[in-house]
């Protein structure tokens, strides 16, 4: 069978494209999901979010558990939803899940210079997209336990969705970002030399088991992209569909108890506000599986 994502298989992606718009949520509350202790899910619970998952990419979950601080709810909740590889990465804790707070970096020093750990905005991008290819990250997984007093609030895009709208407007925007070069992350130093070593890949990719991946971030610093022609139109394109709000961007903020289940899916975050009684706290947990994947024994690996 044709893979919708071969640029010369074009009723194989007609045929793709057409289900997924047909099927594609417009309102955050498409994709929403009462669960009571994301630790024991229900059947019901658990055949939702993989459904979402399966269809749109996303669910985002709210919870029973309110502002309980245990960490294992987010790792128990991975495991009932075929997450089983944590990416265990210099900036998680030990466990390998990171928690996401400002706090946090006044704990941790080396934290301070990253962004998540500050109360800045975060521009669009997928998670992990420094990460070499063996440790790609296609599942995400993010809990709240506390809020910020203002602000934080959370955009999010199927990727598929902006992989339609760049081949829709021109297939060459995917054939530059589907280039092995597409977007270099330069090496990263610290005092005792190289810590993370450049790593180049493609934007869009294709997994193992025949679904999308992609691997971006809109930020203009320490990034490298191709200087030809063809490569720019196509960054360029895809900054501005990302800066025009579309009929499948989804808006909203997580409240305590409340989290997103992902395949690694577009997404940015507002600054936000804190006073003593709000001080923001979300875990992260990020996979090399996608949704489902390890439960249906998919295997996703390069």
């Amino acid at each position: 069978m044709a893979s919708p994502f071969d640029l010369e298989a074009t009723s194989a992606y007609a045929e793709w494209r057409q289900r997924k718009l047909d099927t594609a949520p417009r309102r955050l509350e498409d994709v929403l999901v009462d669960i009571g202790d994301p630790r024991r899910l229900t059947l019901a619970e658990r055949d939702r979010l993989l459904a979402l998952n399966a269809t749109a990419n996303l669910a985002v979950y709210i919870g029973k558990t309110g502002r309980d601080p245990d960490k294992e709810i987010p790792r128990q909740l991975g495991a009932q939803l075929g997450l089983k590889t944590l990416d265990n990465h210099w900036l998680t804790d030990d466990d390998a899940i990171s928690p996401i707070s400002v706090r946090g970096a006044e704990v941790r020093g080396e934290r301070r210079e990253f962004i998540p750990y500050t109360d800045k905005p975060i521009k669009w991008h997928t998670d992990g997209y420094y990460n070499t290819p063996d440790h790609t990250i296609r599942g995400l997984l993010l809990h709240c336990v506390e809020r910020a007093a203002s602000g934080g609030e959370n955009q999010l895009l199927d990727h598929e969705i902006a992989y339609i709208l760049l081949r829709d407007e021109n297939p060459d925007f995917i054939r530059a970002l589907a280039a092995p070069d597409a977007m270099t992350i330069p090496p990263r130093i610290d005092d005792t030399g190289i810590a993370r070593a450049e790593q180049s890949g493609p934007v869009f990719s294709v997994n193992a088991d025949g679904t999308l991946h992609m691997r971006y971030t809109a930020r203009t610093v320490s990034i490298a992209w191709p200087p030809d022609a063809a490569t720019q139109a196509a960054k360029t394109a895809l900054e501005r569909i990302l800066a025009t709000p579309t009929p499948w961007t989804l808006h909203g903020r997580l409240e305590p108890g409340m989290g997103l289940v992902s395949n690694n899916v577009l997404h940015d975050r507002a600054g936000f506000t804190e006073t003593p009684a709000c001080r923001r706290l979300l875990y992260r947990a990020r996979y090399y599986e996608r949704v489902g994947a390890a439960r249906l024994g998919i295997e996703n690996s390069p």
